[in-house]
Formats: C-alpha cells, structure tokens, sequence
C-alpha cells in the first residue's frame, strides 16, 4: 500500500508525463536498464493506460554494459512491447566522433554524449524524460523539471526557466529541446520503496550476489575485460550494485541485501549517495556540472 507521499510523488510524475505529451512533438524516454528508468516505464505506463505507452525508449548503448542490464532491457521491452532505438557509442568512435579514452581509469561513459547529441538531432527528439533526481549530486539539484537545452544541445543553469505553481513550459526555439524529469522531486530510497510496493522487477545485479571484483582507492570494482588492471588482485565477494551505468565507473557496494525489503532497509541507513560509488563524478569536484553543460543526461 502507497503511502500519501508516494502517492503524491507518483501523481506528479504522471502529471508530468501527460504534460510531455501534451506540448512536445516527438519526445522519448532515455532508457539505461537502470531503477530510475525503469521507474519511469512504469509511471509512463500508468499514465497513458489502458493505451500504449507513446514514447520510444532511446538507449545509448556504450558496449560496456552490464549483461544483466541488457538481459532485463531486452526482457522488458518484448514483455512490454516497446518501441526501443538504441545507438551505439562504438559507432561514434569508428565514424571518428570521439576518441576512445586509454589508461588505467578508461571509460566510454563520457563519450555517450555526443552519441546522445547525435541521436537527438538525427531522430529529432525535441523532449527526452530522464531519470534524473535531485538528490543524486549537487548539479542535478539545478536542474528544472522542464530543463532546455540549446540548438547545440548545452545546458546552462542561469538560463532556467521558473516553475511556479507546478507550471511547465515547454515552449522552445527551433533547434531547442528540453530534458524533462518526472521523478526530480524523488529520493533513491522513495525509488527503492515505490518499487517495492508496486512489486516490480528489476536486474539482479541490484540484489546481493557472488561476483568477481577488485579493489581501487577503497571502492569496489566488478572484474571484466572492459577495466584496465594495475596490478590490483582479483577475488570474489557478495556485492550488489547501487546505480547501473558503464562498468569501468560503477563501483559494487558488499552487501548481503537480495531482496527488496533487504535494500529498501539498506538504503535507509545509508549515509552515502548511490553516486559516491561513480568514478566518472570523482574526476573533479564538478565532473557531472561540466558533462551536463556540454548535454549529457
């Protein structure tokens, strides 16, 4: 059973999915196999029910995924039956779009952005629902419900548009296009207890589970072909993972939580955001400001 204030974060998300609908021409959700996204299938689909969900899922695919998340995107999508479009960072870099990163802390997750640019601007998108919340990092707290990028696809947090009264305006110029997220107002634990209640499914990576891992500046990395080795050891250990995004930056968190009752009890005493395990935020104090200035998620 929905407790008042999940009930009404719900509302407000749905509200919001309508309002997409109602003032964008041809919007998407950007889709990562993640909580987050999966949430918003869900609240998309409650909104639109009994019809079908009117929104494509775009996911970029950095080809340096995990499997599971692949498995439960792929899953989800036929059960669901929707309509998803993926591209490809790999393509970017054979066409010479951006350079493949080397060196011990390598990774494609920066990379995704002109993979998403493009995609954008080739499917013209004018409005794409994220699974951004506020309390994820200093820099999504700027952040509108209604958020718009310029004609190159920039943000820029002066240049936000005030949303009073629950008022959303999503009125662009031609080559403008607006980030919309539903669940800004959300926290990861009213995510994590909106999932448990609704009963929903989700990978298993984020429950407990025997993997193969390596230990880097005190976080926890999952072993793969993807991570470059500095001589670190490999072992195995029962981990689960907090937030789902390219392998090289996501760091596991040893747990034994393999239920959602178990996770939704871990997260509450968590004193760490789910983000403190990415390594792509620790590059610099503002890493994720600067990667949304130039039009990441």
């Amino acid at each position: 059973m929905k407790t008042d204030y999940l009930k009404e974060l719900e509302d407000e998300a749905i509200y919001i999915m309508r309002e997409v609908a109602g003032q964008f021409q041809k919007p998407a959700i950007l889709f990562s196999g993640g909580k987050d996204s999966i949430t918003l299938v869900r609240l998309a689909e409650k909104a639109f029910y009994p019809a079908p969900i009117p929104f494509p899922l775009l996911h970029i695919d950095t080809g340096h995924n995990f499997p599971e998340t692949i498995e439960f995107r792929d899953k989800l999508v036929k059960e669901m039956n929707l309509n998803l479009i993926v591209r490809y960072v790999q393509d970017s870099i054979d066409k010479g779009r951006v350079k493949e990163e080397k060196g011990k802390y390598a990774s494609r997750n920066f990379l995704q952005t002109t993979t998403l640019l493009d995609a954008i601007e080739e499917l013209k998108f004018d409005a794409c629902i994220g699974g951004g919340r506020r309390d994820e990092e200093k820099a999504r707290a700027k952040e509108r419900i209604f958020s718009v990028r310029d004609e190159f696809g920039q943000w820029n947090s002066k240049n936000q548009r005030p949303e009073l009264f629950d008022i959303l305006n999503g009125q662009i110029f031609h080559g403008e296009n607006v980030r919309v997220f539903p669940i800004s107002n959300w926290t990861e634990l009213d995510v994590w207890k909106y999932i448990e209640v609704e009963k929903m499914e989700m990978p298993s990576i984020y429950f407990a589970h025997k993997r193969k891992i390596f230990e880097r500046e005190g976080f926890y990395w999952p072993y793969s072909n993807f991570i470059n080795l500095d001589g670190e050891k490999v072992f195995e250990e029962t981990v689960r993972f907090r937030t789902v995004g390219d392998m090289t930056c996501t760091a596991a968190v040893v747990s034994d939580a393999a239920d959602l009752k178990t996770v939704v009890s871990e997260i509450s005493s968590s004193t760490i955001s789910e983000r403190g395990a990415r390594m792509d935020d620790r590059r610099s104090d503002n890493a994720m400001e600067v990667r949304k200035q130039g039009g990441y998620f």
